[in-house]
């Protein structure tokens, strides 16, 4: 009977924490459909589905364990990968980050000019039931209308209140917005466009004035074009995010919106002369600063291993000293040494009595961030070093010793072979880190010197991963679709580092 109950209060506790589970993703996935995202409502409904299968039968065991990894590696690791690289095949910058239904909508917006009646209004945004309305009063004739989306219904007097100013504040049923405090206030603006016919709608100028407008631009579903209404000059789809001029695509009408362009981004960054240039410095400098943080790093940090894997006095305290600059935050050590290569009051230039300006100066900075990511980084080889040598029969040496082998040739043919075939993984794991290094590059140096007279956007310190972030991020045009191309590079360049560090792995294994 105990038994019984037990099961049956952890068989109630798992119902109840499925309900939360259950009712979380479902009002989720209930307000991703309202919003019209199909997707995302598919995927949490079968995520729903599978979870309570999972936990309620008996029979998958396995994935009872595997399913909640596999969720958080979906949607943490897969996800993200997967968008990026969608993104990487798109037209998604600045001027392009819209729908096109959004842009001939902002188009419409921003392309009303006055039209030829002349007609103004005194405006009183509020709701009538429950939709946005306005009060207008003609400033020409004095008559008073109540606009709504589709409709301008005109009110007699004495369906109206007049307010100190002489227009029209209050009808039955509306009710006043108070904009001043309104959040939303210039979404609900742009939204009052109350059409009077011939093409001609009011449309709010301000808070309270409203004026009669036309529209400039006119879409034409059938022919997929934007119709100058004025002057009947007809802009044309160039298919890749804008309406341009037919007879100079170069001119284009701005918004656009996000479009396909296949693998123009990646081509650009070979092809475009803007682009391929600054790209390729980085990538080598990249590959160059990945090479020799590994190589000094690993150098340092096994030379003192070897150093104190000797008995000598105080061998403790120096092994607890080499590890200080593991045990502080790194992005902490970073800005201090940020402030220490400070060109007015930086540390070093005051030792040396000189103004140097170590951070812009291009091969100064360069070496400013190698020498910092050294003092970040040779702890770590300088620990999994000492385990190596621990590790490393002794009677190897003694051998050696026998033979008649000095301490340079025990060094150089026995110990440094045997720790960089133990070691040759975590090398490569150091390799593949050090090209997303964005911390640090961007904390010291924030990828600088860049001669931005010249509008360039990578610097001479920029990795790539910086200089996809300055690509999204920074900058007058923003370009994501760019950036996106950028990290993809960069994914497959790190993936296939991880695998081949996988393989040596298992060839070591093997061989052992």
């Amino acid at each position: 009977m105990k038994s019984l109950g037990i099961r049956n209060t952890w068989l109630m506790v798992k119902i109840l924490l499925l309900g939360i589970f259950s009712s979380v993703l479902g009002f989720m996935a209930f307000m991703a459909l309202l919003a019209g995202e199909w997707l995302i409502t598919l995927v949490l409904i079968v995520v729903i589905i599978l979870g309570n299968y999972i936990y309620l039968s008996k029979k998958p065991v396995a994935a009872k364990f595997f399913y909640p990894g596999t969720i958080f590696l979906v949607i943490f690791l897969v996800v993200p990968i997967g968008y990026t690289g969608f993104m990487s095949t798109q037209l998604f910058k600045t001027g392009n980050l819209i729908s096109k239904e959004e842009a001939v909508t902002q188009l419409n917006a921003v392309g009303l000019t006055p039209a030829e009646s002349g007609v103004t209004y005194d405006m009183v945004v509020g709701r009538y039931e429950g939709n946005l309305a306005v009060l207008l009063t003609n400033q020409l004739d004095g008559t008073v209308s109540l606009g709504l989306r589709n409709e301008l219904r005109n009110l007699n007097e004495g369906e109206y209140e007049l307010g100190e100013l002489g227009y029209a504040q209050s009808t039955d049923g509306f009710l006043v917005f108070d904009l001043a405090n309104e959040p939303n206030a210039e979404q609900i603006l742009s939204e009052i466009k109350i059409p009077v016919g011939n093409d001609v709608f009011i449309a709010s100028q301000g808070f309270d004035f409203a004026a009669e407008m036309i529209e400039t631009y006119r879409y034409d579903p059938a022919t997929n074009t934007l119709v100058d209404v004025s002057t009947g000059f007809v802009w044309v789809d160039n298919g890749a995010g804008n309406f341009v001029n037919p007879d100079d695509p170069e001119e284009k009408l701005f918004p656009g919106w996000r479009a396909q362009n296949s693998g123009q981004n990646y081509l650009a960054l070979f092809l475009d002369p803007r682009l391929n240039g600054p790209f390729v410095s980085v990538f080598i400098w990249t590959i160059a600063f990945s090479i020799l943080t590994m190589i000094t790093m690993f150098g340092l940090g096994f030379l003192v291993a070897v150093v104190l894997d000797k008995k000598i006095r105080g061998r403790n305290l120096y092994r607890a000293i080499m590890i200080l600059p593991y045990a502080i935050p790194s992005f902490m050590s970073t800005l201090v040494w940020a402030g220490m290569f400070n060109r007015e009051i930086g540390v070093f230039n005051a030792l040396l009595g000189a103004e140097i300006d170590w951070l812009n100066d291009p091969w100064l900075a360069r070496g400013a961030l190698l020498l910092v990511n050294l003092w970040l980084g040779f702890p770590y080889f300088y620990l999994v070093a000492t385990g190596a040598l621990q590790a490393l029969p002794g009677e190897l040496e003694e051998a050696a010793v026998i033979d008649g082998a000095t301490s340079s040739q025990i060094f150089w043919r026995i110990k440094l072979p045997l720790v960089l075939e133990i070691l040759a993984p975590l090398l490569i794991a150091s390799l593949a880190f050090n090209f997303n290094n964005f911390n640090l590059v961007y904390l010291l140096t924030r990828g600088g010197p860049t001669d931005s007279v010249d509008g360039e956007l990578a610097g001479a310190t920029d990795i790539l991963i910086t200089y996809a972030y300055k690509t999204a991020f920074s900058g007058a045009e923003q370009d994501f679709g760019l950036a996106s191309a950028i990290s993809v590079i960069i994914f497959l360049i790190i993936g296939a580092l991880s695998l081949w560090s996988l393989r040596q792995s298992k060839s070591l294994e093997e061989q052992r």
